[in-house]
């Protein structure tokens, strides 16, 4: 690990990809919650501890976030001091409107996290902000598109953060697994003076920009529409009206905010050159070292055929009969091993025939699921970091972690820009003394 440059405070942690990354790119891990309300057995935190445990300079809790930050409010709890809360907070469902007394109109249990998040900015203001989720979110609900992320960058301005975002697929930049996902940078107007440039910051000079390059402001196929808008600074309002004026909402994979006014873009990454980029084949396992239950009986081949082809049938809905055409096109039928892995989903693991699992085709000719470490190396986690939890548990938190190799570069990027931070402050601090 390099020097540390400052201290982190993890939320939503899972198995501990976020401090991965973060960590590898300098940081501090000094206090990190993971709970999972719907299990008694807290598999995820216990991988976390069994990682993590061993550092007496950070602190774990696992426990609701909300009962901790209500603690926290009444002084019966004290946070570390910290530089930066990261997180990839739970995307089933985001409804962020309606916790807030002001704000109203988005429902949901796990997507409301998104307000604990801003509680504990609302109390530390902390100089950096990093998250991810699902990129979706940028077009969540369906019924006023981009909605919830609108006062999800509304409620931050509020609190005196501007923000980047960028929609990042994991394997346009070398990692073995197409995974897209939004990552979302804030940055506070105390520690860090605001961009001067929008086009320049999604282009070239912001974190997102650095940590993943794009192509250049007037390559072929961007888009230059020059629509930018102005968030609503009453919560209330934003949430009634926000939403119908673009089919698909109006945020592109790409853009910064900055005081509420908004700049999106769709951008286009510069891919890896040929060569540099590592495929599904590369990160399997020997096949001697492939457990035998991890391969396809004869008698399924059949039915996962089925489930990955194209289909185009008639089928009848409830008891009424109604009918209707059902269609889909097909998925790989053994996955390619010459490029990066489809997207991992939460039921990559166990035996039951998918349409949505990898399988492969082994040297001997027989089929074959993935193993708990093949899905690990798909994210960049070590080998084995799940060992100590049932298959299908480690497939899933798999399937619910991020790439660690995509937080360590934007990891490395705030890294620099909090240091230099910190150094311009520091010295205009000694000039006026």
């Amino acid at each position: 690990m390099t020097d540390q440059v400052g201290s982190v405070v993890e939320l939503f942690a899972g198995v501990g990809g976020f401090r991965l990354g973060v960590e590898r790119a300098g940081w501090h891990v000094v206090w990190s919650n993971q709970w999972e309300p719907a299990t008694k057995k807290q598999h995820a935190s216990d991988c976390y501890v069994r990682r993590f445990g061993d550092d007496p300079s950070s602190q774990h809790s696992c426990e609701d976030i909300a009962k901790v930050l209500d603690a926290v409010q009444a002084g019966e709890y004290l946070l570390p001091d910290h530089d930066m809360v990261v997180g990839g907070f739970p995307c089933q469902d985001y409804s962020v409107a309606k916790t807030l007394s002001h704000a109203h109109g988005i429902n949901g249990k796990k997507g409301v996290l998104w307000w604990e998040i801003w509680r504990l900015l609302q109390l530390r203001r902390a100089p950096l902000l990093f998250l991810e989720n699902v990129d979706r979110l940028l077009k969540s609900p369906a019924s006023q598109r981009g909605r919830d992320f609108a006062i999800m960058l509304s409620s931050l301005a509020q609190l005196g953060y501007s923000v980047e975002w960028r929609v990042v697929n994991a394997a346009d930049y070398g990692f073995p697994q197409k995974r897209r996902r939004v990552f979302i940078v804030g940055r506070h107007k105390s520690v860090f003076a605001p961009p001067t440039n929008a086009m320049q910051t999604i282009y070239s000079t912001g974190v997102m920009a650095r940590a993943f390059p794009v192509e250049p402001e007037t390559a072929e196929g961007v888009l230059f529409d020059r629509e930018d808008f102005r968030l609503h600074e009453d919560l209330a309002e934003l949430t009634e009206t926000f939403g119908g004026q673009a089919p698909g909402g109006p945020f592109h994979n790409a853009g910064v905010m900055l005081e509420r006014n908004t700049w999106t873009r769709r951008v286009i990454p510069i891919k890896p050159t040929e060569g540099s980029r590592v495929t599904l084949g590369e990160i399997l396992e020997p096949e001697g070292d492939v457990p035998e239950e991890s391969y396809v009986p004869e008698e399924q081949l059949d039915t996962w055929r089925y489930l990955k082809g194209a289909k185009k049938e008639e089928r009848t809905k409830g008891t009424a009969g109604f009918t209707y055409v059902y269609s889909e096109g097909p998925l790989p039928f053994p996955d390619k091993l010459d490029q990066p892995a489809r997207t991992m989903v939460t039921g990559e693991g166990g035996p039951s025939p998918s349409r949505f699992k990898h399988i492969v085709l082994a040297p001997s000719g027989r089929y074959r699921r993935l193993t708990p470490v093949e899905m690990e190396r798909l994210n960049g986690f070590p080998d084995d970091w799940t060992e100590g939890m049932p298959s299908s548990r480690r497939a899933f938190c798999m399937g619910n972690a991020l790439v660690v190799g995509v937080v360590e570069r934007i990891a490395r990027v705030l890294a620099e820009d909090f240091a230099r931070a910190c150094a311009s402050n520091l010295m205009a601090s000694a000039t006026k003394a």
